[in-house]
């Protein structure tokens, strides 16, 4: 059960661009202002998913990505985009 937006901590891109999968072992990305924690995806190897990379807002990205949303229903929202 994901937590509720308000109870969340807000993550600054500063922050999140440090779990890239590269600095840190923690690989987490953003999508809709939501910040999600993939390090335990195997799909996320090393903080990269195809052409995308971990520590960023994916959003624009994800706009022609061949899932939507739901996708993110696997992961924990660890906090909002700040």
């Amino acid at each position: 059960m994901q937590k509720k937006d308000n109870n969340l901590p807000k993550i600054s891109l500063r922050m999140l661009s440090l779990h890239n999968g590269q600095d840190k072992k923690m690989i987490w990305v953003a999508f809709q202002n939501r910040v999600y924690d993939v390090t335990e995806s195997r799909l996320w190897l090393n903080g990269k998913h195809y052409e995308h990379w971990a520590g960023q807002d994916l959003t624009a990205e994800l706009a022609s990505a061949p899932h939507g949303i739901a996708v993110f229903d696997k992961f924990e929202c660890i906090g909002i985009l700040d």
